[in-house]
């Protein structure tokens, strides 16, 4: 197998990998939602009893989590653009940079993003993705 054909076979994997990954965390952000309304529900009904917390507990609990829950997603969205960028050999530093952010998804983003900087450091690698050849000495 040649060096050419083993990154393209790399980088496949890693795209397929992304793929799931963002799908995964798509998925799960969606629990944020569901314990939003029930943390949230539960708190500001709460706050009609006489010993329960203030009014605005329960606004801010909504509040926080969504925003939670919005970052998630747009990590999701970009983990998913990640997949399709390596798959179209594209954005050499977009793809880099995501792979950093991915590794603090500890456990298995850290190994995926891991991979990811190993093969995208490769210089037939960065050849693939239309970056210049390193000088050599």
């Amino acid at each position: 197998m040649t060096t050419t054909t083993q990154d393209e076979d790399h980088l496949k994997l890693l795209s397929i990998l992304y793929y799931v990954w963002g799908g995964l965390t798509g998925c799960l952000s969606c629990f944020g939602v569901i314990y939003s309304l029930i943390i949230g529900g539960v708190l500001t009904a709460a706050s009609r009893e006489p010993n329960g917390p203030p009014p605005w507990v329960g606004g801010l609990v909504f509040v926080i989590v969504g925003f939670a829950v919005l970052f998630a997603i747009a990590v999701a969205v970009l983990t998913i653009l990640t997949g399709r960028n390596l798959a179209q050999r594209r954005s050499y530093t977009f793809c880099f940079v995501m792979a950093v952010i991915t590794c603090l998804s500890v456990p298995i983003g850290t190994a995926l993003g891991v991979f990811t900087i190993i093969v995208l450091m490769r210089p037939s690698v960065k050849q693939l993705f239309g970056q210049p050849a390193p000088a050599s000495s």
